[in-house]
């Protein structure tokens, strides 16, 4: 499938990698942490100006090449009851818990063509050798037991195979 299928695609990506990567699948975790959303994350997610969320930084690695990077806004009013777990999920994949959640609930996913005037660029590229020109990405909110939190995947130069 082309680089927009991917992109559209509404189901899990986690799963979709697994299934495409034919080698070891994993998570690797960059960092995760209280912080302030990006400006336009805070807009999506409708914060207050300067409230602080759980910020988690990740890769989906196959056989150890970074395929995706995935940043994730956990508003803190959002970590309560069954959802405290997303707190914890170490280096298990997001994707996996959500989409097996079934109060889970998608919002529209927005695509965007990323450069290294973004400051989700830099991010995403830092652990690259060779950065790219530009690359893709997509983002939607969640919600869990209608509680909100932001997903941002960035589909690097590794995947490119798949694409």
């Amino acid at each position: 499938m082309d680089r927009l299928g991917w992109l559209l695609d509404t189901e899990s990506l986690t799963h979709r990698v697994r299934q495409a990567c034919g080698g070891r699948f994993r998570v690797r975790v960059l960092s995760q942490g209280w912080g302030r959303p990006l400006c336009s994350e805070a807009r999506v997610l409708r914060l207050r100006h300067g409230e602080r969320c759980l910020v988690r930084e990740v890769q989906l690695l196959c056989d150890e090449r970074p395929w995706v990077f995935a940043r994730t806004i956990i508003p803190a009013t959002t970590l309560s009851g069954p959802q405290l777990r997303l707190a914890r999920l170490g280096t298990r994949p997001l994707g996996a818990v959500l989409f097996a959640d079934p109060s889970m609930r998608r919002g529209a996913v927005q695509i965007a063509a990323i450069t290294a005037r973004h400051g989700m660029f830099a991010r995403a590229t830092r652990e690259l050798q060779q950065r790219p020109a530009q690359i893709w990405g997509r983002r939607s909110v969640f919600r869990v037991g209608d509680k909100p939190l932001l997903v941002s995947e960035i589909f690097l130069p590794g995947l490119g195979k798949c694409l």
